[in-house]
């Protein structure tokens, strides 16, 4: 648990490669350019508690090294921020993670020209887990992150910024659940019973007591495209997403993990109602989708199935990131040219 703890805490700087839905091909690996990094806080208010969050931005600097929690980053510590009208994307971590375990995409997209902001979400997060079995949590995620985007273009110093039109997601596990609330779905709870029924899990209890959450769910139509990596989905039916209309890159590793089953993932691409992105990642598990660990730590979620190359997945999984929110977040509005009407590649 210590080392799992340590690895959710930060990475090391990452890159990656192409993955189709017949397979992985190595492409050449780009290495971020100097993203700013700094650190937000989020008052608790009568919506919840304090939040910690990381955020990365465009930065005109030259290429440098930031120290968190033990961790060597590439970027800029409080980097002036460049350019004007800048798109936001926030991100949510899966179960236990943490605002910088998806710090290579992160510094991708801030690198182009995006405002990218990830938080610890309370309870659940890598120091402090205690609410992470609770079904409440479920409804909590949502409001946190609408917390976020609504100090970002508020209090928020950058607030002004900031295209408040121009808003994505990216979320991986359970932070793809929390973007799948957020743009829209509605979990089934009674429709979990079965996934449920050979789980010991809190939550699952809860599920089979139909002890279900009786408090609204957060949406929230400011998001406008979102990324979606192996969502933990087991919570919805086929009527679930009937008020989804904003684009989607929904991602699905081809052995799944930690909760997540392959053939959940695929239900949300059969039923999602708008034409969307949908790309399984062959041969990866789960935790494909966290950028590969520092060479001292070897946890179960470190550890990738014989022939799959994490390092080579992550430069193409950026990519793909960064063109689809580029597509689907440019206007002519940017300011700067940080932000291309189209992505070159």
């Amino acid at each position: 648990m210590n080392a799992m703890r340590s690895f959710l805490s930060g990475n090391l700087p990452i890159c990656a490669s192409k993955v189709l839905i017949a397979g992985t091909l190595c492409l050449t690996v780009t290495l971020a350019q100097a993203a700013g990094f700094r650190s937000i806080d989020i008052a608790a208010d009568a919506e919840g508690p304090a939040i910690h969050g990381t955020m990365w931005s465009p930065c005109a600097e030259p290429p440098g090294e930031v120290h968190i929690r033990g961790r060597t980053l590439p970027g800029v510590m409080d980097c002036p921020l460049l350019g004007e009208n800048l798109p936001l994307i926030v991100v949510s971590h899966g179960k236990g993670g943490s605002s910088i375990g998806h710090h290579d995409t992160d510094e991708v997209l801030a690198d182009a020209g995006f405002v990218v902001v990830a938080i610890n979400h309370p309870g659940d997060n890598f120091s402090d887990l205690s609410r992470v079995s609770d079904l409440a949590t479920y409804v909590e995620r949502p409001t946190d992150i609408k917390r976020l985007i609504d100090f970002m273009i508020g209090a928020s110093p950058f607030a002004a910024r900031i295209d408040r039109d121009r808003i994505g997601f990216f979320g991986f596990s359970r932070g793809g659940y929390t973007g799948l609330v957020l743009i829209g779905a509605n979990p089934d709870w009674a429709g979990a019973i079965p996934h449920c029924r050979n789980s010991t899990s809190h939550f699952c209890r809860q599920i089979l007591k139909q002890e279900f959450p009786v408090e609204p769910l957060t949406h929230d139509p400011r998001i406008k495209a979102a990324v979606l990596a192996d969502p933990l989905a087991p919570f919805f039916s086929a009527d679930s997403f009937k008020a989804v209309k904003v684009p989607v890159q929904l991602w699905s590793s081809e052995r799944g993990g930690d909760g997540v089953l392959p053939h959940d993932v695929a239900a949300v691409d059969t039923n999602l109602p708008a034409k969307h992105e949908y790309r399984v990642v062959a041969n990866a598990g789960h935790f494909a989708f966290v950028p590969p660990c520092p060479p001292a730590v070897a946890p179960e979620f470190c550890t990738d199935a014989p022939g799959f190359d994490r390092v080579a997945f992550h430069a193409q999984f950026n990519a793909d990131v960064l063109a689809f929110f580029q597509t689907h977040l440019t206007t002519t509005r940017h300011s700067g040219g940080m932000v291309p009407e189209r992505a070159s590649q």
